[in-house]
């Protein structure tokens, strides 16, 4: 294996079948010891977090794959805690498309003239270019269009894969009694040019509440994976 990219919570290796493995670690992003999936950077490590994240990722790869959604998915190795992945193209230097059912984080700090913290969002659908220099900019699918990251027919569809894939984790949450606020999701292309869900899904990428209080992740994965 070859290290091409050492990330703020998993590291990522190019292996000789052309695949690529990720492997997740125990840091989670935040800012002065407080998780926040929004940040961009590492804000405290937790103990055996980077294990449950790649089997909650697993769990909701599968059920995502079932409903015939296209993900970069291949095998996972639990006790190595990494997970074999398809190559994948990106968006650009990276695209995070974040789906919000509720004003919080940097939702709220921007718009908090407008909305009150946990407002009904109706599964609002934006875009941040992943620059940490210059705080994960927000931008529209025209601007995707004219930087040449993306066309807006492409992005339509993503936004339309995202409102699906959130609608069932959501309902998934639903189950157990926790409430999805929002979720982040990154895309890329397979090597025949179709999107595809990449990256992971997991506490590390998302805001579930219960009874109105947020979940830390720790919680949360305990409570998704039942243990």
């Amino acid at each position: 294996m070859k290290k091409i990219y050492e990330g703020k919570t998993k590291d990522v290796y190019a292996l000789e079948n052309g695949n690529y493995r990720l492997v997740f670690k125990d840091d989670v992003t935040g800012e002065d010891g407080v998780f926040d999936p929004g940040a961009n950077q590492v804000g405290l490590s937790i103990e055996g977090i980077g294990k449950t994240n790649l089997k909650v990722s697993v769990k909701f790869f599968e059920m995502l794959e079932k409903e015939g959604i296209h993900t970069h998915h291949i095998s996972s190795d639990i006790d190595r805690s990494s997970m074999d992945v398809q190559k994948a193209e990106f968006f650009g230097k990276g695209l995070e498309i974040i789906c919000r059912y509720r004003a919080v984080g940097s939702f709220l700090r921007r718009y908090g003239a407008y909305v009150k913290e946990g407002d009904k969002l109706n599964a609002y659908v934006e875009a941040t270019l992943k620059d940490d220099e210059r705080g994960d900019p927000l931008v529209t699918a025209e601007g995707l269009e004219v930087l040449g990251i993306m066309s807006v027919e492409q992005f339509e569809q993503i936004k339309a894969d995202t409102r699906r894939i959130a609608g069932l984790i959501k309902k998934e949450l639903e189950k157990k009694g926790l409430e999805l606020y929002d979720i982040k999701l990154e895309f890329g292309l397979d090597e025949d040019g179709r999107v595809m869900l990449i990256d992971e899904i997991s506490s590390g990428n998302m805001r579930v509440y219960k009874n109105g209080k947020i979940m830390d992740p720790m919680e949360l994965n305990k409570a998704l994976l039942d243990e």
